[in-house]
Order: structure tokens, then sequence, then C-alpha cells
């Protein structure tokens, strides 16, 4: 792969481009980005180490692929500026909502389109990357494609009709994880540990827990019942969650977010 331009710089794509030069597939000088906020466009190329740019035309001429991380609302409107520049070339879209179809639609044959929902753990290497299974890249393509992000975490196939929920459970679950990862520090600092403190705790337990998940193979409640001893501590500590709804409320939070993106169907 040669030169890759990305079209928006926000935080997912800043995750993106960080993990990209941090794990070494990428010089950061192969990486370029054009955003409308020139300001800070050049503040965050000078954090992580890519090239920006003012002309987006340009951009793209000068790139091999091209990654759409502009907002959705966005696209249609950056597409009628630069479709005669995306003929030829690989377009790789992280854009929420849009599928291979959608861009299909307004490019039609001549532009190569594979649909990503990254998220952003991505930055550290440990993100998840769903792949929309429907794509027009050449099958070599693919593969170098499916390698780079490999390199920002795992890379998962979904067909067209579950790219929305598995969206939802990655995409969004970093933000439910933080929000646990903060309600189960405050319980710490509510019973005298320092702020930092909780914090390394929690986290390292969440990570720990993830991957020893990951490791055996073995079932959540599995994992779950060997930790709670008859009487015990930790069984009470499970009891009041579900009296609390806990599941239910992880749930709902999926619920929420589907049904919002029906009704803007």
């Amino acid at each position: 792969m040669n030169k890759i331009g990305f079209v928006g710089m926000g935080n997912m794509a800043l995750a993106i481009a960080g993990g990209f030069i941090n794990s070494g597939k990428v010089a950061k000088e192969n990486i370029m980005a054009f955003a409308p906020n020139q300001e800070k466009l050049k503040a965050n190329a000078a954090k992580v180490g890519f090239v920006p740019c003012a002309d987006i035309k340009k951009m793209v001429a000068d790139c091999d692929t091209i990654i759409f991380a502009c907002k959705p609302y966005q696209i249609a409107d950056v597409i009628s500026q630069i479709k005669n520049e995306l003929k030829g070339k690989a377009l790789i879209s992280v854009a929420a909502g849009w599928v291979h179809q959608t861009f299909a639609d307004l490019l039609g044959t001549e532009t190569r389109i594979q649909c990503i929902m990254p998220n952003t753990p991505a930055l550290v290497g440990e993100g998840v990357m769903l792949f929309e299974k429907t794509n027009s890249l050449k099958a070599d393509e693919l593969a170098e494609i499916k390698n780079l992000f490999e390199s920002l975490g795992i890379v998962e196939e979904l067909p067209t009709n579950l790219m929305g929920i598995g969206g939802a459970v990655s995409g969004c679950g970093p933000a439910f994880v933080d929000l646990m990862m903060e309600a189960y520090a405050d319980a710490a600092v509510k019973y005298g540990i320092a702020r930092s403190t909780a914090y390394r705790l929690v986290s390292q337990t969440l990570v720990g827990s993830a991957k020893l998940q990951q490791k055996t193979g073995d079932h959540p409640g599995v994992l779950k019942d060997a930790v709670c001893s008859p009487n015990g501590t930790t069984i009470r500590g499970v009891a009041a969650l579900e009296r609390n709804g806990f599941r239910n409320a992880c749930i709902a939070s999926i619920d929420e977010i589907m049904n919002f993106k029906n009704l803007q169907k």
C-alpha cells in the first residue's frame, strides 16, 4: 500500500491514523488528511504525525486509498466535490449507517468500496474492526486492507444486515465500559481508595477478565461462577446487580440505539 488519505480527522480517524503509525505498518509521511478546520487539523498532525492537506481534490488525487471518516451527513456533499478524483481508487468508509450499496449508488463501479465499523480502542491496538462482507475491492487489496486493520485489533466480517447491531455493540460499547469503570472507581473512592489507584485497579480488572475469556473461550457465566463461592461476597454483589437490573440495562442500551437507528431510516 502506498499513500492513504483521510477525509475528516475526528476522534475515530485520529485513533485509526495513530494506530497505523504506532503499528509501524504505515510510515507517517504516507498518511495524509484533509478536514475543513485547518487549524485543528494541523494541531492533530503535530501530535499524531500525519501530513495535513489544505486541498481535498489534490489529496485524493495523490493517494491510492481514501478513508472516509467525516460525519455521515457530510458524505454526499463530499462525494459531489471529489467524485472524479475517486475513480480508480479504493474507498474505505468508517461512517456509521453507510453500507456498500449506499456508496455504489453514488459512485457507480469506478470506485472500489469497503465499509468498516471500527471503535476507538484501535488507538492502542485493541479495537474491533467490523468489515461489511459485501465489497468491491480486489482480492489482494482486501487482504492488504484487512492486514492493515488487524494491526489495530480484531477483524470480523458481517453481512450487511448485521452491521448495524455489530456497530452498536462494538462501536458504542467503549462508552458503556468507560461508564462502568467510572462507577466502580467511584465505589472504590467511596471506601477510601485514591482516585488514580481506583482507575488502575478497575481498568486492569476489566482487561484481565476480558483476556481470560478470550484465552479460555469459556462462557462468561462459567467464569462468573468460578468467582462466586457459596454464601460468599461476590455472589452477594452479583445478586445486587441483578436486583438493580444490570443485565436488563445493558440490553436496553442497545435497544435504545437500534430504535434510534430505525427512526432515522
